[in-house]
């Protein structure tokens, strides 16, 4: 499938794998892919995060990837389910961290703090795959197979990192979540990119 990926969604693999390895994260996962996109620049999905409003809000992007990581990749709408049952997810959170330290939760990290591991899709090493020296999660795998579906629905020949978006946007889970409080939809992204205009500035 790899073959199929245009440059900037090769790049974007790449960039995602830096970060994983930037962060001392154990396997490379959606996060990852996201941050990925939002270094990207002159490439169609970086064109529909810029019309969108998200490269500006980065930060604010980061900050709630760094707090769904902490619940152990919880979607707030996880624990708003959780919290209907009596679990109090932040409660939990709180007390692991006490044992355990800060990001307890969020898997083995060795370094690096807000933008840890940002390369701009640079460094990879051409001929090692999609991916290098962290393997995938089976939800990045899926977003990534879900790209390829996505490409053959517009009829596209090949994979961009518009694709690579699009499937974020319409997987469930925190990153979904984190793109959607920002704007940035599935159907905001088919409007930017298909539609023939920016939509949703905000």
């Amino acid at each position: 499938m790899f073959e199929r990926f245009t440059k900037d969604a090769r790049a974007v693999v790449k960039g995602a794998v830096e970060h994983a390895e930037g962060e001392g994260a154990q396997s490379v996962d959606d996060g990852h892919m996201l941050l990925a996109l939002l270094d990207r620049e002159a490439s169609r999905a970086s064109f529909a995060l810029a019309s969108l409003g998200a490269t500006r809000r980065r930060d604010s992007i980061e900050g709630a990837l760094g707090e769904a990581r902490r619940r152990g990749g919880l979607s707030q709408a996880d624990t708003q389910a959780l919290a209907e049952l009596g679990i109090d997810v932040s409660e939990i959170v709180s007390r692991v961290e006490e044992t355990h330290g800060v990001g307890a939760l969020a898997g083995a990290r060795t370094g690096g703090g807000k933008g840890a591991g940002r390369a701009g899709g640079r460094g990879g090493r051409p001929g090692r795959g999609w991916s290098g020296h962290r393997p995938f999660t089976r939800e990045a795998k899926d977003t990534l197979v879900r790209s390829l579906r996505i490409a053959t629905a517009h009829r596209d020949r090949h994979i961009g990192d518009e694709h690579i978006l699009f499937a974020l946007t319409v997987r469930p889970g925190p990153v979904g979540e984190v793109l959607a409080d920002h704007g940035v939809t599935h159907e905001a992204v088919e409007r930017v990119l298909y539609g023939g205009g920016a939509a949703g500035q905000a």
